[in-house]
């Protein structure tokens, strides 16, 4: 069912999701600083496996740990950034906007 503006009933919308990218961004910058923060075990384990392959082995794997460490962290915050972005677009802010009239609002819930 297509949303309707309520101010001149146009079906011209636009979900803006202003929310969601907020969150999501803010979400990944958290979980990018707390990943890193957890890279120093990653890194620690990532030594331990590369250990059989000697001293290199040592360094790439402490690197690699390190890295995975900080991506796992950012797509972990991103993500539930995200989730609570798109809960605020639908529950507090104006997510929809009219492209005809300009008109900004929150659907009604069924």
């Amino acid at each position: 069912m297509p949303t309707s503006c309520p101010s001149c009933g146009s079906h011209h919308v636009m979900s803006r999701h202003h929310g969601r990218k907020v969150c999501g961004v803010t979400g990944a910058a958290a979980g990018m600083a707390s990943g890193s923060a957890g890279a120093l075990s990653g890194a620690k384990t990532g030594a331990i496996v590369g250990a059989m392959a000697g001293p290199v082995g040592i360094s790439v794997g402490s690197i690699t740990g390190a890295v995975l460490g900080g991506l796992i962290g950012c797509a972990a915050g991103g993500v539930t950034g995200a989730r609570l972005g798109a809960q605020l677009d639908d529950k507090v802010l104006d997510n929809h906007q009219c492209s005809d009239c300009g008109h900004s609002f929150r659907p009604v819930a069924d």
